[in-house]
């Protein structure tokens, strides 16, 4: 492998977990040992993947070929000097790219909470990390730049040419904000993972173990059903319920379907409203007035109507201790229930050691 110079400080922190001496590990590990990682991290959504891709390599195949081509360029060491270009690394000359030589970067991904303007359109926001080491001041690689991207990467050529050059320390938006936020998160998990050591100067994000394994138990269900329902639910049927759900939990995803019924079944036993996709702002005053026992009555433009609602419906129900959420039904329709706003956390907690798909809205 060959590195280039460039001519910024190093991004070497010594409080900071986005730094060259937590990332340089990861990088040896991924690069001697394992090249690709998927595991869950506490507080972050789903599985954090982190891999290590090689410039041509990982790109000698047919699709990447077609992309590179689709993007106007010849071979992947052209893409690679475009890249190089946009976190100001020395190009690669003909020369070098003759010799053959393969360039490697780490690529993280993983899914953050969307901003409030991000969830008009999705339900969670799609982060890209990629990471490509360097030289400063030195013959010796010590250094790395960060190209971010929001998107999803359909055509990987153009998902990396798209990305954009990140400083850390100045974020450009909310949504990158979030993203650098959790990428702390991600670091530390990653560490924790690999039984990497963190330096004693870093400033950790969490004091948790973030990739400690949490089994679901019975308690996990109770406790998930009381804050489900705000604790508007009678002991007896308390026990049955979570009895069944963990039970379903148990029997595993050979009975998918019939373990999602079971979860549909018990949103309807609780204080739920089963919408279809398409809803009236009166239907949502209504079926949220009689979920909260009192009137609901919010703000919001003319001809606005179902998930154009949210921002509105969350408003008014903020102001009361409440957020509106929903069981994921797979489907085209919302299954929708009222949570007391500080329990939010712990549901979104809950519903990934349960299994039972939450979505915030």
């Amino acid at each position: 492998m060959s590195f280039f110079s460039n001519l910024f400080n190093r991004n070497n922190d010594p409080k900071s977990i986005i730094s060259f001496d937590v990332v340089d590990p990861i990088y040896s590990y991924l690069y001697n040992q394992e090249s690709s990682l998927e595991f869950k991290v506490k507080g972050i959504q789903e599985d954090v993947m982190v891999n290590l891709f090689f410039f041509p390599s990982s790109f000698d195949h047919e699709e990447g070929k077609e992309e590179i081509k689709k993007a106007g360029f010849n071979n992947s060491y052209e893409v690679l000097n475009e890249l190089y270009k946009k976190v100001n690394i020395g190009v690669l000359s003909d020369e070098a790219i003759q010799e053959g030589l393969e360039y490697d970067f780490i690529h993280i991904q993983f899914y953050s909470e969307p901003t409030a303007e991000e969830k008009k359109f999705f339900k969670r926001s799609i982060k890209n990390f990629v990471i490509f080491f360097c030289c400063t001041n030195s013959l010796e690689v010590n250094d790395f730049k960060i190209l971010y991207s929001g998107k999803h990467f359909f055509d990987y050529t153009k998902g990396l040419l798209e990305s954009e050059l990140l400083d850390v320390n100045n974020p450009k938006n909310e949504s990158e904000a979030i993203g650098i936020r959790d990428f702390k998160l991600v670091l530390q998990g990653v560490c924790q993972y690999l039984n990497i050591e963190i330096p004693e100067t870093v400033e950790l994000p969490s004091s948790e173990n973030l990739v400690e394994s949490v089994e679901a138990t019975l308690e996990s269900f109770e406790e998930f059903i009381k804050l489900v329902s705000r604790e508007n639910i009678e002991e007896k049927q308390l026990k049955k319920q979570s009895k069944k759900l963990f039970k379903d939990y148990q029997k595993g995803t050979n009975e998918y379907h019939d373990i999602v019924d079971g979860h549909f079944d018990f949103f309807e036993s609780i204080d739920a409203w089963n919408s279809d996709w398409k809803f009236d702002p009166e239907d949502a005053e209504y079926f949220i007035s009689e979920m909260i026992g009192e009137d609901l009555n919010f703000e919001y433009p003319d001809e606005t109507y179902s998930h154009d609602l949210f921002p509105y419906i969350q408003s008014a129900l903020e102001k009361r201790g409440f957020e509106l959420m929903s069981y994921n039904t797979n489907g085209d329709n919302y299954l929708f229930f009222v949570a007391n706003k500080e329990d939010v956390g712990r549901i979104l907690e809950l519903s990934e050691i349960t299994k039972i798909e939450i979505d915030q809205l």
